[in-house]
């Protein structure tokens, strides 16, 4: 999995509860997608059933660098 350094320092280190691996099954697992008009960047929803929570994962425009990952709060469905 490609990802941003921006990812490895702020999200692998400060949001311990983000698995790599459910990352990298957003992109091909995900359940809605979108690309965010403002920079090209491309969000991908996944279920994770273990927390009972929608994880957002942010790519660059390229569809393939993950840069950014959390648990979305606010997704429906």
């Amino acid at each position: 999995m490609k990802t941003t350094p921006y990812f490895k320092r702020r999200v692998l280190e400060g949001r311990p509860e983000v698995d790599p691996v459910w990352c990298e099954r957003a992109l091909k697992e995900y359940i809605r997608s979108e690309v965010q008009p403002e920079d090209g960047r491309i969000r991908f929803w996944i279920y994770i059933p273990a927390r009972r929570k929608y994880l957002r994962v942010v790519t660059l425009s390229d569809g393939e660098t993950v840069h950014n990952a959390f648990f979305d709060h606010d997704f429906t469905p």
